[in-house]
């Protein structure tokens, strides 16, 4: 790769074009497309001036005319260079072109014309006879949570990220105002120059990232889009609310957490140290995201004692608040002392940043909730004075902000392997009593159910000769302890991978009660316990686990003091490697039913957590689309969902772009709680034909590949030993997997990743056209029309007969062929 880049960097010319240079026509062509709002050739003939002195013929390349395989050898690397960083620009393109359309739309109607908009939701209930009461039943139970996952499928470097964010901010710039030619062309050139950037920019990372700065990555999107947004988009739904509801006023239905960190499932580099330090950057990123709201406070807010009368209590407030701040608030006492809205203001700012170790003498915060409260009181005195509006645009979006992000910004979650954790229990047991029972043993069962009933906190001082992975794991969850008693949502929930008994789960709450503090005489509360139900037969168990779980004495004083609510975790990737697209989201849909139905036996709320990724194959159908086609009652409100790679890019990059991904997640966990038909029964013949195309389209997949040399196939006729060669993540390389010799090695990831790569694109339709046809030939004419109504009236199988149907345009089986010649063996490539 060093030696490629170096004979690529040979072939840059020393003496770049003079963007001053830039060849009349071609200018006007550019100011001609601004003027027509035309981005892809605007974009376009960017690039083409950009790089048109290294790189002939750039046009033809990028318009297709031009095949990278019939130019010359030494000029193919800066063509791909080309190519690549073209269709960089037309995601952002498409970025643009998706907010402006939001905004047009509106411009010519309302917000209500905008599908799947807060406006458009709420105006559908209105229209279908929702009382206030209804919608405010719903509104309060909104609770919806993005999860940032670590996961490798985003290839670009933050400083890319950056270059990405000013190329949008620059075509904002741009077109949104009527220039004059002199400015036109000055934005212009400002645009070429940050496209120069990206051109001459290495994409990929040259050595794998740390977890540390997978963190940075990850706080990205916070500091520059996503904790000024969060206020914006709660302005949407107030908006949308005053049109038809008007006096309701929601609180913050949106939190964030994050497995960035926290998942040390497969990745021995996330370490309690590792988690200590992520921890630490997510609580200061917070903190240091307020001040410059508050500086903007203490300079803006002259409102002044001889122009308006300050309420009393306010003013004992601030005299209070400076009190805390000592020496350090000697400056604003003399200079604003007739303005005290500054001085409370300095005073606040004073005391955040005691908490950053600044040296600040003043008295740092406690707590989030003291720094809200506190801006609260703040609020209320600006609207008791007649500044209504300045606290509407200024406090008010600040308490916002401090109720959604805290002093934390997420809840990080910890993922960790149910077998690790089950090590761990056996290794103390072990070390303590001499010996174990095995696991997954009667006696294991009856060991565990003993220990959660009568053990005491651990004294680890007397457990001798523990190995690593164990003394790591027990200092793990040490940490969350500590974290949890002092900032009860800094940490999440422990996420257990590949849980396949409630054992599984019992374990973890052990650990959790042997961490405690030596003084704890019970079980400490709070700590949840997700279970990850990722395989067909672990979706399959769902029931027996959670009756087993909730059966449990200790475990359900646990759930109720956690509010009686449990989360279950649902893995999209692995069920459809187990059983193919159809499959896969059929055993999901029936899962979370069952579930429910066991919940509501042990009077449990039970909320589920969707571990989706981009693709198709591994759940990344459109937000509103697949949350519609749920169960009914299995959303009440309630949804956490993973965004995953390069998904977080493609969605919180950009304020609008962010706005509105939010905006329609929320809107459609909103809609479908408003709209699920609780009280409708099932469609049986609905069920019975989903379960008939199930296994039909199940059997067919797993005749594949079962079938012998498949796995060969799949080694040599896709980049799945390359994929592990990518810098894209601080997990090991196995993590992908080499060259595996069964499908139980396969990672998903790398499994949906090298079929997109060799476009057989079969993980998201393989099984299902001989699923239809089989059913249809047994069925005949009946079959087909009960198709056709489940066609429909069926969400759940619409959207998957869609989803399949765009995979099938994404595959090409020409490219396929090509990459099935490179399997040497003729009975297998056949």
């Amino acid at each position: 790769m060093a030696q490629t880049w170096k004979t690529a960097a040979m072939n840059i010319p020393s003496t770049l074009p003079d963007p001053s240079a830039t060849p009349e026509p071609r200018r006007r062509d550019a100011a001609r497309r601004v003027r027509d709002n035309d981005i892809h050739a605007l974009l376009r003939n960017c690039l083409v001036s950009v790089t048109e002195g290294q790189l002939g013929d750039v046009a033809r390349l990028l318009d297709g005319h031009r095949p990278v395989d019939t130019l010359p050898a030494e000029e193919r690397f800066l063509a791909l260079q080309a190519l690549g960083t073209w269709h960089q620009l037309l995601a952002i393109a498409r970025e643009f072109e998706a907010v402006q359309m939001r905004r047009t739309i509106e411009r010519a109607g309302q917000a209500s014309d905008i599908p799947g908009s807060f406006a458009e939701v709420i105006a559908r209930a209105a229209a279908g006879g929702k009382s206030t009461d209804e919608v405010a039943t719903a509104l309060a139970k909104l609770r919806v949570a993005p999860t940032m996952t670590a996961h490798p499928t985003e290839t670009k470097r933050v400083t890319v990220l950056e270059t990405h964010r000013r190329i949008y901010r620059r075509l904002t710039d741009l077109l949104a105002r009527n220039w004059a030619p002199r400015e036109q062309e000055a934005h212009l050139q400002a645009l070429m120059a940050e496209i120069e950037i990206l051109w001459l920019t290495g994409e990929l990372r040259l050595e794998k990232p740390t977890v540390a700065q997978e963190v940075q990555w990850g706080l990205y999107f916070f500091r520059e889009v996503l904790y000024t947004a969060v206020p914006a988009l709660q302005d949407t739904l107030d908006h949308a609310l005053l049109q038809s509801y008007e006096g309701l006023a929601p609180g913050p239905f949106l939190r964030f957490s994050s497995w960035i960190g926290g998942d040390r499932d497969g990745n021995p580099h996330v370490t309690a140290e590792v988690t200590r330090d992520a921890l630490c950057e997510y609580r200061t990123a917070a903190i240091q995201s307020y001040r410059p709201a508050l500086a903007d406070l203490c300079r803006d807010l002259s409102l002044s004692l001889s122009v308006t009368e300050v309420p009393q209590e306010f003013l004992d407030q601030t005299a209070a608040l400076l009190d805390q701040c000592g020496a350090a608030a000697d400056h604003t006492r003399i200079h604003n002392s007739a303005e005290p809205f500054r001085q409370y203001a300095t005073a606040l700012l004073l005391r955040l940043d005691a908490m950053l170790g600044t040296g600040s003498v003043a008295t740092p915060m406690a707590t989030a909730q003291e720094f809200a409260s506190l801006v609260e009181a703040l609020d209320t005195a600006l609207i008791r004075v007649g500044a209504r509006r300045v606290a509407m645009r200024r406090t008010r979006p600040l308490i916002r902000r401090i109720t959604t992000f805290g002093f934390r910004t997420v809840s990080l979650d910890i993922r960790q392997n149910a077998t690790v954790i089950n090590r761990t229990v056996a290794a103390v047991i072990t070390a303590r009593d001499g010996s174990c029972p095995p696991e997954n043993s009667a006696e294991w069962s009856r060991t565990l159910a003993r220990a959660l009933q009568e053990d005491a906190p651990l004294d680890r001082s007397r457990l001798q000769d523990l190995p690593d992975e164990a003394a790591e794991t027990l200092d793990l969850f040490a940490l969350i302890a500590r974290t949890r008693a002092q900032d009860r949502q800094a940490i999440g929930a422990v996420i257990l991978s590949m849980t396949t008994s409630a054992d599984d789960i019992f374990a973890v709450y052990l650990l959790d009660r042997w961490s405690a503090a030596a003084d704890t005489q019970d079980l400490p509360t709070g700590i949840e316990v997700v279970p990850l139900l990722e395989t067909i037969d672990d979706l399959r168990a769902a029931t027996e686990i959670l009756d087993t779980l909730f059966a449990n004495r200790i475990v359900r004083r646990a759930v109720r003091e956690a509010g009686d609510a449990q989360e279950i975790m649902l893995g999209y990737s692995d069920s459809n490697k187990d059983g193919g697209f159809l499959t896969s989201n059929w055993e999901l849909a029936k899962a979370q039913t069952a579930v429910r139905r066991v919940g509501e036996k042990h009077r449990v709320q039970v909320s589920f957590f969707h571990g989706r990724g981009g693709s198709v194959s591994r759940g990344g159908a459109p937000a509103g689309r697949a949350i519609a086609a749920q169960p009914p009652g299995t959303v009440d409100g309630r949804l956490r969902v993973t965004e995953q790679g390069e998904i977080v890019s493609a969605k919180f990059a950009n304020r609008g772009t962010a706005l509105g991904n939010l905006e329609y997640l929320s809107a459609a966990v909103l809609a479908h709680t408003l709209e699920s038909p609780k009280g409708q029964p099932d469609a049986p013949e609905f069920n019975e034909a989903l379960e008939a195309l199930s296994g039909l389209s199940q059997v067919k997949y797993l005749d594949l590949v079962r079938s012998p040399g498949f796995i060969d196939y799949f080694n040599e006729s896709s980049p799945v030993d390359e994929l592990s060669l990518l810098k894209i993540g601080s997990r090991p390389a196995k993590r992908f997997g080499t060259s595996p010799r069964d499908l139980s090695d396969l990672r998903a990831i790398p499994w949906v990743f090298a079929w997109s790569q060799n476009r057989h694109m079969l993980t998201g339709w393989y099984g299902i056209g001989s699923a239809l046809s089989a059913f249809t030939r047994v069925r005949g004419d009946d079959g087909l029309d009960l198709l056709r109504r489940m066609f429909e009236r069926s969400r759940l199988f619409r959207l998957v007969i869609d989803e399949a149907e765009k995979v099938l345009f994404q595959s090409d089986m020409d490219i396929a062929r090509s990459y099935a010649a490179l399997v040497q063996n003729d009975q297998t490539r056949a």
